[in-house]
């Protein structure tokens, strides 16, 4: 069997996916067109230029381009799965419809977020980790999935009760600033990673100013990848976990928890509503944050059923979506 998964791929999950298909003895590959930059200065600001006066974006063209062509090159595909189709084009899923028998999509973000309507009528199948977009429209319901391998012994004894690391989202700031007072007010030890551009860390620090000087919170633009991120979970207690505005899915870092065997702190209400759940393992905040109480932090992890567990694994998600056990 050939599957291609063509995707952006900006923080790297995708790759795994390929990963766990080829250690199925299947044929896989991945397009992945965030790899596709200008290559020099003089395309950047051609490109520039085009986007300004004739509303037309080269490098996006440019990789749907390489995605065709890349597909050129592998041939028919049994299934391809289109992760997240904003970046394309009608026209571009329109040939790749003629690449497969069967064409997948995986929405990672909501359709609020990322309007796409009028695009999935190209789709034999469509996914959604959103439960909003799936009561609506009727997608089949699928979570994010785990892709760390199962290491509850990581660390016993981490030194931080509460580690978290988002990108800049104003809503999320915002109530990162209540909490942090909540915890500090605890005397819970805690470290909060803001990764943005440089014109938000003066405003951020400007946010905080009235947080004590222990607060550890850290302010980046380089990007974190994901294959770092365990070094940063393994000397925490608990992850924190805090909502996008307009999302209703389970995100990641969930997942990464559960592998990992770290509590979980959130203001995602919808998770209470998952077999996995366990209030000793997962607080759901209120909107004071007064329910967090370090009683949280004392009781041990208790693990999750090996048969619940398998259910958010990868290797049960492409089994899913790729229908390899029916």
């Amino acid at each position: 069997m050939k599957i291609c998964v063509i995707s952006f791929d900006f923080w790297g999950y995708d790759q795994y996916i390929v990963d766990v298909l080829r250690s199925k003895r299947i044929d896989a590959h991945h397009i992945k067109i965030g790899d596709v930059t200008h290559s020099n200065f003089q395309e950047r600001a051609v490109n520039a230029l085009s986007k300004t006066f004739l509303n037309k974006n080269l490098k996006k063209e440019k990789r749907q381009q390489y995605v065709l062509d890349s597909l050129e090159e592998l041939g028919y595909q049994d299934q391809i799965l289109v992760l997240n189709p904003d970046t394309f084009d009608i026209s571009t899923l329109e040939a790749l419809k003629k690449y497969t028998g069967r064409l997948i999509t995986y929405l990672y973000d909501s359709l609020e977020r990322f309007p796409v309507e009028d695009k999935l009528y190209l789709f034999d199948k469509i996914f959604s980790f959103d439960a909003a977009d799936i009561e609506k429209h009727g997608f089949e319901k699928l979570t994010n999935y785990i892709y760390l391998p199962y290491q509850p012994d990581a660390k016993q004894y981490p030194e931080m009760d509460v580690f978290y690391i988002t990108s800049y989202d104003n809503k999320r700031v915002q109530f990162i600033k209540l909490l942090a007072k909540r915890m500090t007010m605890l005397n819970l030890k805690f470290q909060i990673m803001i990764i943005g551009k440089k014109t938000w860390k003066h405003q951020l620090k400007n946010l905080f100013i009235q947080i004590p000087e222990n607060l550890s919170i850290l302010f980046s633009m380089k990007k974190i990848s994901h294959t770092q991120l365990p070094d940063y979970y393994q000397n925490a207690k608990a992850l924190l976990d805090l909502m996008r505005e307009n999302q209703y899915g389970l995100s990641f870092r969930v997942f990464e928890a559960m592998a990992m065997e770290k509590k979980i702190i959130t203001n995602n209400e919808a998770i209470i509503n998952y077999d996995f759940y366990n209030p000793n393992n997962i607080l759901v905040l209120d909107e004071t944050c007064a329910n967090l109480s370090k009683d949280f932090f004392d009781q041990p992890y208790e693990s999750i059923p090996e048969g619940i567990y398998h259910k958010y694994t990868l290797d049960h998600w492409v089994n899913v979506v790729f229908k390899l056990n029916s």
